[in-house]
């Protein structure tokens, strides 16, 4: 027997009539890349929307085409994610640090046919615009005052203007209704091995993404919060929190290009910001800026950190100078991305402060929707509660069941999706990233893992940055490696920061060297690259004495 409600799909419009409807005063507040505060209200996001909407039909795009963007974390990029996906159309976010090649080589297996671009990224889009056979208007989002002119311009064929495209069209539109399996949004993974391959996002999917990552126990966003998502809008979405924001009428506060640290917490304190999120790096920058001024944060409580482990000592930092509380999460591109925030049990709030830290460097509990397990190399699930780490893999309505015109075959083993992540996970359910498979140092037939050292490394005073690479070893297979970025000003030695581990892990663990560099490789979404440093490191010899 069926039960007998409305079948009603679910669609990325609805979140926008429901903000219109519902939060229709709420802010919306972007650092444009003009220089100016720019404030609009969901009201208005919704009226612009639905004209952009109408402008971007008009230049002949189809319901499942690919619209894409080049572009910061403003309105106008807010605007684009629901007029291209509520019209049926693919949003499609291109990442502005990756390589110009590879930039094309994404536009073009996507057949992109509008790219819409901040003028920060002018000089990319003249570079790469005679390589783009399949994009028919460059779309530049900005105001006729600030369009580009002269030769120049005139090179960059179907050249448009986006506030010219929106004050062309009047906002009677009717967004369409269809099948809530319909695609709406694509994102590439970074590639570090091959090829991008593109994940094709479901409204369906996306929905259910945003109804569970809104959820108390996972980024726990309410009417009464401002939200800062530091998280770039061309990296998976910003972890959904634009959709979060028509979900839950938050104020919205988007920083534009300014990720500085001094950028970022001048919008802190001016637009009262109470959650942020973004990856460990960024977070990096403005702990700096606010130490070095003796500096406060008035009303930030709560930010999400992800993308890649968080140190222990940055949790510490942010808990126990600035009251502001971690929430360490963990997911993929291939996940939408949300799969597991790290917050409090009950239980653990009569716990010692330590014990507390010691589970929030956890990646955490699987928000609902997410089921996940870790198997050992036969493919047999592991028990939790034991210190046994295996692969983990991961199911749930927002997880990819193939790539976009089905690159690298079904990537799935026994309909569950393989991450690549060494974890273990604890009687609670709490997860945690031991490594990336192809990072674990296999030393003498035993495993190392890197993210232990790396965050021991971060702890030290004077270490910016720290990463910890298998080198070869003639007796041991491999041995670690640490690479060290120094804090500007700081000094500390190879012996001092060896002696650092003693007593926090068992001895063979131990780096058996430290090489100190000016930068470590990051790549487009500010995660480590250790293919990239271990090129670097080749010709490198350990001490073997």
């Amino acid at each position: 027997m069926l039960g007998q409600m409305m079948q009603m799909p679910l669609l990325i419009s609805n979140l926008l009539v429901h903000a219109e409807r519902h939060h229709g005063a709420g802010e919306i507040v972007s650092r444009r890349v003009e220089g100016d505060i720019h404030r609009q209200t969901y009201r208005d996001l919704a009226r612009r929307s639905r004209q952009l909407a109408k402008a971007i039909a008009a230049l002949g795009v189809q319901p499942g085409e690919r619209v894409a963007t080049l572009a910061w974390n403003t309105h106008r990029h807010m605007e684009l994610y629901y007029a291209v996906s509520g019209q049926g159309a693919v949003l499609h976010t291109l990442n502005p640090r990756l390589h110009p090649d590879q930039l094309v080589w994404i536009a073009e297996h996507a057949e992109d046919q509008v790219l819409c671009f901040d003028m920060t990224f002018w000089p990319l889009i003249q570079a790469v615009a005679s390589r783009l056979s399949t994009v028919k208007h460059f779309v530049a989002m900005t105001s006729a005052t600030h369009m580009p002119t002269g030769e120049a311009a005139a090179k960059v064929p179907g050249l448009l203007c986006f506030e010219d495209l929106v004050a062309a069209q009047d906002d009677a539109y009717s967004w369409p209704s269809f099948d809530e399996n319909t695609a709406s949004s694509l994102c590439y993974t970074s590639g570090t091995t091959g090829n991008p391959k593109g994940v094709l996002y479901s409204h369906r999917s996306t929905i259910l993404h945003a109804y569970a990552g809104a959820l108390p126990d996972a980024l726990n966003v309410s009417q009464r919060d401002c939200v800062l998502p530091v998280v770039p809008m061309f990296h998976v979405n910003a972890w959904s929190l634009p959709y979060l924001g028509c979900m839950t009428g938050c104020k919205l506060v988007f920083p534009g290009p300014g990720l500085d640290g001094k950028s970022l917490y001048e919008l802190f304190e001016a637009e009262q910001v109470t959650m942020s999120a973004g990856v460990p790096t960024v977070w990096q920058g403005l702990l700096a800026f606010v130490e070095a001024g003796g500096l406060k944060f008035s009303t930030m409580r709560r930010t999400v950190i992800g993308g890649s482990a968080c140190p222990p000592a940055m949790i510490r930092a942010f808990h126990e100078k600035y009251d502001v509380q971690v929430l360490h999460a963990w997911g993929m591109t291939e996940m939408s991305p949300l799969g597991t925030v790290c917050t409090l049990k009950n239980k653990h709030l009569a716990a010692s402060q330590e014990e507390r830290y010691a589970v929030m460097a956890k990646q955490g509990v699987a928000i609902f929707g997410v089921d996940m397990k870790i198997v050992d190399p036969e493919g047999h699930e592991l028990p939790w509660g034991t210190e046994a780490g295996g692969d983990l893999l991961v199911r749930g309505p927002w997880i990819v069941a193939s790539y976009f015109r089905g690159d690298g075959g079904d990537p799935l083993q026994d309909g569950w999706f393989p991450t690549g992540d060494v974890a273990k996970i604890d009687a609670d359910g709490y997860m945690q990233i031991t490594d990336r498979s192809k990072d674990v140092i296999k030393s003498g037939g035993e495993w190392i893992g890197s993210i232990d050292l790396e965050n021991i490394a971060m702890a030290h005073p004077a270490v910016a940055m720290a990463a910890c690479i298998a080198m070869p070893h003639p007796k041991w297979d491999e041995r670690p490696l640490l690479v060290v970025v120094r804090k500007p000003g700081a000094d500390v030695t190879r012996e001092q920061l060896l002696a650092f581990y003693d007593g926090k892990i068992a001895k063979w663990w131990t780096p058996d060297d430290v090489v100190f560099v000016d930068a470590i490789p990051l790549g487009a979404t500010g995660k480590m690259q250790k293919n990239k440093l271990r090129e670097q490191m080749r010709g490198y010899a350990l001490p073997t004495a």
